[in-house]
């Protein structure tokens, strides 16, 4: 049977951080990611690249330029290369800060913590690759509360060709309805307003929805009243606060 994203002790909606607490620290950092679970995340996304010497690396761009002070492709670079430069993305304070490894990423992951793990290379189209992927979250023993996300279908299909329980997710800017054979589906939240049943046809399909709106209180009741199972963020201190608000409220009604 395949397996889906649960977390065992908690509720829906899940709360996912987007890149941790991107709007307090530096993203994809691990700074980044403890303020995210001491804020009350559920679920840790960050984005994965491969080096030149073939580690996994928590970074979304293909290259240092934006968020580092450095220069420079990931896949073109070691990992003693790519550890060089600060991580800080011009936030004061923050300079000390490194691009992490996902093997330290899932070092500091939480017991109550899923992780959701954005492939954004084709390099996980190739077979080694993803069971160097599988292995290495079998190793850490996250496996079982790990899911892969993409806007490229191939990628995370890939990954559950070599683990088949493995679930996977697509994120999507134009479809209106939701894709088949998928776990969870991200959808650009104005899908939602432009297929009102977009949520209802996934839910029979057994689809989770989180809509794709990093900064979503503006239409947060809107995404709660409609069964969204999660939400993602950019600030998971916010969010955290004005969902417990609107589902406490919802309780007295």
């Amino acid at each position: 049977m395949q397996r889906k994203l649960e977390i065992p002790g908690k509720k829906k909606p899940y709360l996912m951080a987007h890149r941790g607490n991107r709007t307090e620290c530096p993203e994809n950092t691990l700074v980044s990611f403890r303020h995210a679970f001491q804020d009350g995340a559920d679920i840790l996304e960050t984005d994965l690249h491969l080096s030149k010497d073939g580690q996994f690396i928590c970074i979304h761009d293909g290259t240092l330029d934006r968020t580092t002070d450095g220069s420079g492709k990931i896949a073109d670079l070691t990992v003693a290369e790519i550890k060089s430069v600060s991580a800080f993305n011009h936030m004061t304070g923050f300079e000390q800060e490194r691009i992490p490894l996902l093997a330290e990423t899932a070092a500091i992951l939480p017991r109550n913590v899923a992780l959701a793990l954005e492939l954004k290379s084709d390099c996980f189209l190739e077979e080694k690759i993803c069971q160097q992927l599988v292995a290495e979250l079998k190793n850490a023993g996250i496996l079982d509360r790990t899911i892969v996300l993409s806007f490229s279908a191939p990628r995370v299909f890939a990954v559950r060709k070599v683990e088949k329980d493995m679930p996977v997710g697509l994120i999507t800017m134009k479809k209106i309805f939701p894709p088949a054979d998928v776990d969870m589906v991200g959808p650009f939240f104005p899908i939602l307003w432009a297929n009102p049943w977009y949520i209802h046809a996934a839910h029979r399909a057994g689809i989770l929805v989180c809509p794709l709106d990093p900064v979503p209180e503006p239409r947060l009741a809107g995404y709660l009243k409609r069964g969204c199972d999660a939400i993602i963020t950019d600030n998971p201190a916010i969010t955290r606060k004005a969902m417990d608000t609107l589902l406490g409220q919802a309780k007295l009604t």
